[in-house]
């Protein structure tokens, strides 16, 4: 797979998992994040390597993240979105989102999935919606699974 480089207005975007700054990327999850708290960075580590990864950049600073599961050929989780605070209100998170749906790699896929709380109306410009028959998924989570 050829790594994605996009510029516009001053940032990247960039699929080249090298450039994933691990500092950054587990300092949001650990710390800022509702869905992280307390990632240890060796799970953050592990998960970068094995996801496709989509880097925001100004300059060679981090600023922003996502990642997809996928198996490229029927489905695909979308997870560990973010923007940096300082850096939100410029369009940042739609030109990742618009970058991730038009990935040449992950078009033609039965389904995509996601867990938020909070960004509802950032995915569903995307054509994401609620569940139509959540009485069909299962999930197995530990809510304590970063807690000691």
């Amino acid at each position: 797979m050829q790594h994605l480089n996009l510029v516009k207005g001053g940032f990247e975007l960039s699929t080249n998992r090298n450039r994933m700054d691990l500092a950054v990327i587990h300092d949001f999850l650990a710390h800022q994040s509702y869905w992280a708290k307390n990632i240890p960075i060796e799970i953050v580590q592990k998960s970068i390597e094995n996801s496709l990864n989509f880097g925001l950049f100004q300059g060679e600073k981090q600023i922003g993240y996502a990642r997809v599961i996928t198996d490229y050929a029927t489905i695909a989780y979308l997870g560990d979105v973010f923007v940096l605070p300082s850096y939100r209100g410029q369009g940042l998170s739609k030109w990742l989102m618009e970058t991730i749906m038009n990935h040449a790699d992950l078009q033609g896929l039965r389904r995509w999935i996601l867990l938020t709380a909070d960004a509802h109306d950032l995915y569903q410009q995307f054509g994401w919606k609620s569940i139509e028959k959540p009485e069909r998924y299962m999930d197995k989570w530990n809510p304590n699974a970063y807690t000691k």
